[in-house]
C-alpha cells in the first residue's frame, strides 16, 4: 500500500504506534499484510460514536453549571462534606473527552494516509469504559436531576444557531476522510451504505433549522425590557448568604428585590436561614457542638447571635468569585451574625428595594404562630407594604385580610378556574415557556424565574419577555446591557442558506479532489506491482 503525497513514512509509523499500541515500522515489506478489516470498521464507527456521546456529555454538564450550587448544597446535606462537585465533574468529563478525541484524530490522520486502522485492545477496552460511564452519568441525571432534561431543551433556543454551524462544520470535515476510505476499498456495498448514511445525515442537517425556534430571533425593536434582578439570599457570590454584607452588596448590583428565606427561633424573633441546620453557614458544631443537628428554630435569637455566619464563606468558597474579594471584604465577612428579619427589613427599606422571603419549614407543628411573628415584625418595621412579596402558601388567607397590602406572589400557574386574577408568579425557570411567558406578559401577569446565573439562560428569558429573575450572580447580569444574540428572521435565514450552500460545496470539492488523486495513484501502483512481480519470478529463477 503506497503513502499518499504529503504522508511521510515516519509520521506514518508515529500514528501507527499511537493508535495501535506497537511499534509497525512503515516499509513496504512488513506492511504488506496489513490492511483494514471490516472489524477494524466497526470500532472506528465505535469510536466515532463515543466521541460524539462524551460530546454530547460534555455540552449538558455545560448547561447544568447553572443550577450546580444546588447539587453542591443537596451533597453537604446528604454528607457532610462540602465540595466543588462541578470542578469534579468538567476535569472527568474533560478527560474522556480529550481521550476519545485524540483516538478519533489519530484515526483520521491514518486513514488520509493510507495506513491501517488496528485499534489496539487496550484502547477498545478503554472507550467501552468510557461509553459505559457517559451512559451511567446520563441515566442518573434523569433519574436525580429530571429537570435539567428541561434546562437542556431551553439551552438549544440559545445555543441552536451555533450547534447547527458546528455540526455541519464537523460533518463537512468529515467528508475527506469519508472520501478517502471509499475511494480506498473496494467493498461495493460498504461504499453505498456509507454514503447513503451521510447524504441522509447532511439532509437533515441542512434542514434541521426548520424545526428550530428561539424567542431571539426577532428584530431589535422588539426586544422586551431587561428583567428586573432578584438577589437570591443577596449576592451569595459577593458575600455570605443571607447575611446583611450579602443584602448590602445586592444593593450596589441595583437589585429591585431581595430574596431570602426566614425561619422564627424559639423565643419568637424571625431570623434570615435557608437550610433547618445550622451546619453548612455557621460555626454552630464549634460553639454548641451537643446542638449542632437540632433544627434552626430550636435555638433561641441569644444563641444565635453568638453564631459566626460569614468565617464559612472564606473556608469553603461556595463560588469562585470569592478569590478575589478584596481585604476589606474578607474582613466583613468574618464579621457577619445571622441577621433578623426586623434588621433586614430596615436596610431594604432605606435602600428602597423590595424583598421576598419564604417561610420555613412548611410542615412545622407551629407554622401559624411562625405566620403571626412574621407578620407582626413587618407591619411594625414601618416598611411600605407593597414593598413586601409574600411567597408563603400557609395561612395564605389570614395575611391578605391582616396586610392587604402586602403582594402575594404565588409559586404556581394559574389555574383555569382562578377566583381571583394572580398579578405576581415565583416559578423555576425550567416550569415555563417561552409562549407561556409572552401570554403572561400580555395579561399583566409579572413572573418571575428562578434561579438564574448563567448570560445564555439570562438572554432566553429576556427575549421571552420575563418580568425578573432570581439569580446568585447579580453582578454578572447587571453589566448586560444587551442579550448575548439578538438576530432578525432574515439574517438567520441568510446565513442558514450561505452555511449549508458552503458546507455542500466543500464536500462536493472534497470528492471530486480525492478522486482525481486517487486516479492519479492507480496507474503508478499498478506499474509499480508488475515490476515487483518481474523481480519475485526472476528471483525464484
Amino acid at each position: 500500500m503506497a503513502d499518499p503525497p504529503g504522508c511521510c513514512r515516519p509520521c506514518a509509523t508515529c500514528l501507527l504506534c499511537l493508535y495501535s499500541c506497537q511499534w509497525i515500522t512503515a516499509k513496504k515489506e512488513k506492511r504488506r499484510g496489513l490492511r483494514t478489516t471490516k472489524c477494524d470498521c466497526s470500532w472506528f464507527l465505535f469510536l466515532f460514536c463515543v466521541f460524539l456521546f462524551t460530546l454530547v456529555w460534555l455540552y449538558f454538564v455545560i448547561i447544568v453549571l447553572n443550577d450546580f450550587h444546588n447539587f453542591n448544597e443537596f451533597m453537604f446535606k446528604k454528607k457532610k462534606l462540602w465540595l466543588d462537585w462541578s470542578l469534579v465533574l468538567l476535569i472527568a468529563t474533560a478527560m474522556l473527552i480529550t481521550y476519545s478525541a485524540v483516538l478519533l484524530v489519530l484515526a483520521l490522520c491514518l486513514q488520509l494516509c493510507g495506513q491501517p486502522l488496528k485499534l489496539h485492545w487496550l484502547h477498545k477496552a478503554l472507550l467501552i469504559l468510557t461509553a459505559l460511564v457517559v451512559a451511567a452519568a446520563f441515566t442518573g441525571l434523569g433519574i436525580k436531576w429530571a429537570e435539567e432534561w428541561r434546562s437542556a431543551r431551553i439551552s438549544l433556543q440559545a445555543t441552536g444557531p451555533f450547534l447547527h454551524i458546528g455540526i455541519v462544520g464537523g460533518m463537512t470535515l468529515l467528508a475527506w476522510p469519508l472520501a478517502s476510505f471509499i475511494y480506498h476499498t473496494r467493498n461495493t456495498g460498504l461504499k453505498v451504505f456509507l454514503l447513503l448514511v451521510y447524504c441522509a445525515v447532511m439532509i437533515a442537517l441542512y434542514l434541521a433549522p426548520l424545526g428550530f425556534t428561539s424567542p431571539c430571533i426577532m428584530e431589535e425593536n422588539q426586544l422586551p425590557p431587561k428583567p428586573a434582578l432578584v438577589g437570591h439570599r443577596g449576592a451569595p457570590m459577593l458575600a455570605p448568604e443571607n447575611t446583611l454584607m450579602s443584602l448590602h452588596k445586592a444593593v450596589d448590583c441595583d437589585v429591585q428585590v431581595f430574596e431570602t428565606d426566614v425561619m422564627v427561633s424559639a423565643d419568637g424573633v424571625p431570623f434570615l436561614m435557608h437550610d433547618e441546620e445550622l451546619t453548612r453557614t455557621t460555626n454552630v458544631q464549634a460553639v454548641f457542638p451537643e446542638r449542632a443537628a437540632l433544627n434552626s428554630t430550636a435555638f433561641n435569637w441569644t444563641d444565635l447571635q453568638q453564631l459566626d455566619a460569614g468565617s464559612w464563606f472564606l473556608e469553603r468558597r461556595p463560588f469562585p468569585t470569592v478569590q478575589s474579594l478584596s481585604t476589606d471584604d474578607r474582613y466583613q465577612a468574618t464579621k457577619q451574625r445571622i441577621p433578623s428579619l426586623e434588621q433586614a427589613l430596615e436596610v431594604t427599606k432605606q435602600s428602597n428595594i423590595s424583598i421576598m422571603f419564604d417561610l420555613r419549614p412548611e410542615n412545622h407543628s407551629d407554622y401559624q404562630s411562625f405566620v403571626n411573628a412574621t407578620l407582626e415584625v413587618i407591619l411594625q418595621s414601618g416598611i411600605p407594604l407593597p414593598q413586601v412579596l409574600w411567597l408563603p402558601d400557609g395561612f395564605r388567607e389570614q395575611v391578605k385580610q391582616q396586610a392587604p397590602d402586602i403582594q402575594q406572589v404565588y409559586g404556581r400557574k394559574r389555574l383555569q378556574d382562578e377566583k381571583e386574577p394572580l398579578l405576581h408568579v415565583n416559578l423555576p425557570y425550567q416550569d415555563m415557556t417561552s409562549e407561556e411567558i409572552r401570554q403572561y406578559r400580555q395579561d399583566n401577569i409579572s413572573v418571575n424565574l428562578y434561579v438564574v446565573n448563567q448570560p445564555w439562560l439570562f438572554s432566553v428569558l429576556w427575549c421571552s419577555g420575563v418580568s425578573s429573575v432570581t439569580t446568585n450572580a447579580c453582578q454578572v447580569l447587571k453589566e448586560m446591557k444587551h442579550p448575548i444574540w439578538l438576530l432578525p428572521s432574515s439574517t438567520y435565514l441568510m446565513i442558514w442558506i450561505v452555511v449549508d450552500c458552503a458546507s455542500f460545496l466543500a464536500i462536493l470539492w472534497a470528492f471530486l479532489l480525492l478522486k482525481k488523486c486517487s486516479q492519479r495513484r492507480q496507474p503508478a501502483e499498478s506499474e509499480t506491482d508488475v515490476l515487483l512481480t518481474k523481480i519475485n519470478s526472476l528471483m525464484q529463477e
